[in-house]
């Protein structure tokens, strides 16, 4: 046995390897609180810290504070957990080669990386994973000041960094968000829906309000070769019993050509008008009655306008019917309330509508659908994931795969349905049978 360890040996310890020992028990819970913090702010729901943050809790409040800036946090958080970790390994090596001489180092490199691993990494992170936003509140005390004090060393090496990082050609933008808000709220509920714990409706309604934004009323309006229109010129007598075996409430007045929009009949106000004519002998005649001096002014809408904002321009105007026009003025289709409330609750149907079934479902399980059904409600309906990025409808969909308009009895397969064309009315695809491969 060498002299220097019968010395220890005999004299007992020194005292420096108490004071080395117990610092890497100091440095090693430091170690442990840092990377508790880490995981407990990174994995934290913002929404739930709001929640807490608003019934009076502190320390969600200084957490919520912390997350507002997430670079400066980590780089924070990383720096005070780098330092205390190479600091305890360097006193570990001073510690076991006193101890056991020249192979400290690799005894040292043992026992620190198992300390680390199980105290200082595995151990607080699992803690903090299991209740985030608690463990958030409580941590965030210490770690204001920590935070503030290391702020200006996180700025530099944050210019470093991104100063490398734009010397090979990766840009950073420090305002944008990692995830869109909407994006991350459409996520996470596409993933319970997943697991089982929300129902396909539910899911159906929250994503089809969060995607009011993202799509515009070119994608949901009825075209204009649907609308149901009534010449100004026709007889008055006719104009009421139109109005009278219509399904609508709202019906267009042209003339001329239905291009020409002049005027919106309400039933509501023909009623008033014919009642306004009665008299003790009934009815007067209707022969001199004009049709536009209870006629509405038209309500024109950019196809370009996004479902939200054309919902709260309908409840602004206190009106629930537009007309779709493009860029040059044209006529293409016609939107209302309903349509937009539609795409958040699904299909409103009251005892004047057509009872017919959009989809019929055959034995096969395939489904029989009108080609002016549009892809996000076939989706909707079937549980697909047809995309709708270059076209609305199912029919314009097939069209621009099969890029021409395909004639009765031809079939389709791609992006994993088949696609079969049952009937065409001219260049309209009017009925299609579909079924996934």
């Amino acid at each position: 046995m060498p002299p220097e360890t019968n010395d220890i040996v005999n004299a007992g310890y020194p005292p420096e390897i108490w004071w080395i020992g117990g610092a890497i028990l100091l440095l090693l819970i430091i170690s442990a609180f840092f990377s508790g913090s880490e995981t407990a702010l990174t994995a934290a729901n913002r929404a739930k810290l709001h929640g807490m943050a608003e019934k009076g809790d502190a320390g969600a409040r200084r957490a919520l504070a912390l997350t507002d800036d997430s670079e400066k946090l980590i780089g924070a958080v990383l720096l005070g957990n780098n330092l205390v970790n190479i600091l305890s390994a360097a006193l570990a090596t001073s510690l076991f080669t006193l101890l056991v001489g020249a192979n400290g180092v690799a005894v040292a490199t043992l026992v620190m990386t198992l300390l680390v691993l199980v105290f200082a990494e595995v151990l607080p992170k699992t803690y903090a994973i299991t209740n985030p936003e608690s463990a958030a509140a409580r941590v965030s005390r210490l770690l204001v000041p920590i935070v503030f004090f290391l702020s200006p060393v996180v700025g530099v090496i944050r210019f470093l960094v991104r100063g490398i990082l734009r010397l090979v050609g990766v840009k950073t933008d420090p305002e944008a968000s990692v995830l869109a808000a909407h994006q991350e709220i459409a996520d996470a509920i596409s993933l319970h829906h997943s697991e089982g714990m929300v129902d396909k409706d539910d899911r159906d309604r929250l994503l089809g309000a969060l995607d009011l934004k993202e799509r515009e009323v070119a994608e949901i309006m009825l075209h204009r070769s649907d609308i149901e229109m009534i010449d100004a010129d026709t007889p008055p007598d006719e104009i009421l019993a139109q109005c009278l075996q219509s399904s609508h409430t709202r019906i267009p007045l042209y003339r001329d050509e239905p291009e020409n929009i002049i005027g919106v009949i309400h039933a509501k106000d023909l009623l008033r008008a014919v009642h306004e004519r009665l008299t003790k002998d009934g009815l007067e005649t209707l022969s001199d009655f004009d049709i536009m001096s209870i006629a509405k002014a038209p309500y024109f809408v950019p196809e370009t306008t996004s479902l939200n904002d054309q919902m709260h321009e309908f409840l602004r105007r206190k009106v629930h019917f537009g007309l779709v026009v493009d860029e040059y003025g044209s006529l293409q289709g016609l939107i209302t309330l309903e349509d937009i409330l539609e795409e958040i609750v699904g299909e409103i149907t009251d005892e004047h509508d057509d009872e017919e079934e959009d989809i019929s479902r055959e034995n096969d399980g395939s489904v029989v659908v009108d080609g002016s059904m549009t892809i996000r409600d076939l989706n909707r309906a079937c549980d697909w994931d047809l995309s709708d990025e270059n076209a609305n409808t199912v029919a314009g969909l097939i069209i621009h795969e099969a890029q021409m308009i395909p004639a009765e009895g031809q079939v389709f397969s791609f992006q994993g349905v088949r696609f079969e064309v049952l009937k065409r009315e001219i260049n309209r695809l009017t009925k299609l049978k579909l079924r996934k491969i």
